[in-house]
Formats: structure tokens, C-alpha cells, sequence
């Protein structure tokens, strides 16, 4: 799996995360110790998928700069100065990645950054992701779903949980009240393996979620994978807060689920 390209999309604006992303990308809003995005990376690197492209757009440059200063920032280190300046780790948190980062625009839709990176695919499947979600998936029972289904695209089909309490009446009286249970159906858990044929259906004005993936599902071409466990997006303010609570505690209000840790730290 180490050579298994996989595509992390970090370049959207996070209009809905204002608090943080007037000042920093979204890809780098910290859960805990680290980066959401390094959450991401570590959940695929753990289970040998070393191997990433970054779609960088807004404020790109801070995710450069973050990893290039990452290892003397995070680790204990000995600087020996002078004429034969030389660095010395003194400890193990280094990451065997290996990470192209690409400039894929501004203003560009999902699918269109996507597009811009073909170039970089050499294997005829790869991963695509979010920088923002996080889950305890396991990755090569994903990938190997994909290659047994033998579709162009599989995307991993969560069940959301509301935040909202659902009260059954009848005759104006309660009969049950669940507190945010989990919704029926599926939703897109942007967790997806695509085969390079995916990059004929991309093209500048692509926005990945729409036409492509209703086109592949109209044509037999989509495949479902069903993760039945942990999922959890970071899409607004509140959101930050509950993963951080996760984070810190392992208790996940929603769902009152109690963890001994973060599920999606499957890396320990």
C-alpha cells in the first residue's frame, strides 16, 4: 500500500469555520496537539498508505510551511552550530511521508482539483479524501472492496447522527423520545478509491459530489462501501469543539458514546 497514491483535498476556503480560517487553512485547524489534516494523515499512514498529495488552494503556503518546519518543531532536537551546522532528533515522532503539494487554485471546485493532479497518478487506483474527516475505517478492507466491485469509484457510505432528539406521539402524547439517534440511509463519508478512469469524467467546472459521482451511480459505475462505526466531519465552529472533546476525553456527546480514546487514533 505504501506506493498507493492518495489525494488529500485541502484547498476550500471554510467559509463555515470563519473563527479559524480567517487566519489559517482549514486543513491545518488544530484537534488536540496537531492539525486535523495530520489527523487524516496518520489514520491512512498507520495502515500503509504513505504516500500523499495535497490539493492546496487557500492559503496553501501555511500547509508548505508547516510541514517543512514540521520535525524541529514537534520533536526534541540537538543544533549543534557553527561553520559544520548540523541537526540531531532526539526523538521518534518523525513520519515517513512521502507528500507532493500541489497548487491547484484558489477559487477550484473539488472535482477540478482532482483534474489538476492526474499527472502525479502512476497506479491505476488511488485515494481521494477530505483534510476534515476522521473516522476508524479500515482502509484496505476499503480498498479491497473497490478492486472486488471492479467499478470506476467507491465511496464510503456513513450514518450520520443528529444533533436534534426525535419525539414519537400519538394523540398529542409522547410514546418514545430518542436522544440524537442515528438517521436512516447513507451520506457520503469522503473516504473514496478511484480508478484512473474517474479522470474522464472530471473536468475544469467538476464539482466531484455532483455531476461525476451521479453520473458514475447512474451507470452502475459507483460502489458503496458501508463503515458501520466511528465517523465525524469538521465542518463548523461546533463541530472543532466536539472533536477536540473527543480528543481530550474520548466522550462523544453526540450519541453519548464513551470511548477510553479518540476512535479515529487508531495509530496507538
Amino acid at each position: 500500500m505504501k506506493d498507493i497514491p492518495v489525494i488529500i483535498l485541502c484547498g476550500g476556503k471554510g467559509f463555515r469555520l470563519r473563527e479559524f480560517t480567517e487566519v489559517m487553512p482549514k486543513a491545518l485547524v488544530p484537534i488536540g496537539n496537531m492539525p486535523i489534516l495530520m489527523h487524516v494523515m496518520k489514520i491512512y499512514a498507520h495502515q500503509g498508505f504513505r504516500k500523499f498529495i495535497l490539493c492546496l488552494g487557500y492559503k496553501g503556503e501555511a500547509i508548505k510551511q508547516y510541514f517543512i518546519n514540521h520535525d524541529w518543531m514537534s520533536n526534541d532536537f540537538l543544533l549543534k552550530m557553527g561553520a559544520s551546522k548540523e541537526i540531531k532528533h532526539l526523538s521518534n515522532n518523525l513520519h515517513e511521508f512521502e507528500i507532493i503539494f500541489a497548487d491547484t487554485g484558489l477559487d477550484t471546485n473539488t472535482g477540478e482539483r482532482i483534474k489538476k493532479i492526474e499527472k502525479y497518478i502512476d497506479t491505476e487506483n488511488f485515494m481521494v479524501t477530505y483534510c476534515d474527516g476522521v473516522s476508524n475505517i479500515n482502509l484496505t478492507a476499503l480498498w479491497n472492496f473497490h478492486i472486488k466491485m471492479g467499478r470506476i469509484a467507491t465511496l464510503t457510505g456513513v450514518q450520520p447522527i443528529t444533533s436534534f432528539g426525535f419525539v414519537e406521539t400519538e394523540n398529542g402524547i409522547a410514546k418514545s423520545f430518542r436522544e440524537k439517534p442515528t438517521l436512516p440511509g447513507l451520506v457520503n463519508g469522503g473516504f473514496f478509491v478511484f480508478n484512473k478512469r474517474i479522470f474522464d469524467f472530471l473536468n475544469e467546472n467538476s464539482i466531484l459530489e455532483n455531476e461525476p459521482l451521479r453520473t458514475l451511480a447512474s451507470t452502475g459505475q459507483l460502489a458503496v462501501y458501508e463503515h458501520k462505526d466511528f465517523w465525524a466531519c469538521m465542518d463548523t465552529f461546533k463541530d472543532v469543539e466536539r472533536l477536540n472533546g473527543i480528543w481530550e476525553t474520548g466522550y462523544m456527546p453526540l450519541g453519548y458514546y464513551q470511548f477510553k480514546k479518540a476512535p479515529w487514533k487508531i495509530w496507538e
